[in-house]
């Protein structure tokens, strides 16, 4: 699989089969599938690093993998060139790929992905408002999981309640779901 992917990668002549082979490799548990992977983001990352786009696409393929780490692999992401807080879509492609599509790893048992929302929220208070309220959003289902999950979650929702100078749009979507 991890050869077959790799030579789409190599061959492919439109955006649909080059993503797909991405995906293949960042979704690959096998150890041998570690270089190649690397390989191919960084290739897909120096040809198309000129469109925003795309370049949201990548931050996206890797933030939603399913694969253990991926938590640390989006704080790395976070650190990235192409990375600001103040682009939205940026944020979006990184922060929303995984609170809301990567299901296994936000919600991970420890609830290490319940504080990350929570730090990006805090963070984005000051930032962008609108954008952190709407990003908040995993953490008000809380209802909706199992009693340890609740109570992480539950837990992140009071934390970011206790911050100062919290934003009214923040404030409505969190003090509504504790």
């Amino acid at each position: 699989a991890i050869h077959l992917a790799v030579a789409q990668f190599e061959s492919a002549d439109n955006m649909s089969d080059t993503g797909a082979a991405i995906r293949a490799l960042v979704n690959c548990p096998v150890e041998a599938a570690a270089a190649p992977r690397e390989k191919a983001l960084t290739e897909f990352y120096t040809r198309w690093s000129d469109e925003a786009l795309v370049i949201d696409q990548w931050f996206g393929m890797q933030a939603s993998c399913s694969l253990p780490g991926t938590l640390d692999r989006v704080k790395a992401l976070m650190q990235h060139e192409a990375f600001t807080w103040t682009n939205p879509n940026r944020l979006r492609s990184v922060v929303v790929s995984f609170a809301f599509q990567n299901t296994v790893n936000f919600h991970n048992k420890d609830g290490s992905g319940y504080e990350y929302l929570a730090d990006c929220v805090i963070e984005l208070n000051s930032l962008n408002p609108q954008l952190a309220a709407r990003v908040l959003s995993p953490l008000t289902r809380w209802r909706k999981y199992d009693l340890e999950r609740q109570a992480l979650m539950k837990a992140q929702l009071e934390r970011i309640l206790e911050q100062e100078a919290l934003s009214p749009d923040v404030y409505e979507i969190a003090s509504k779901s504790v």
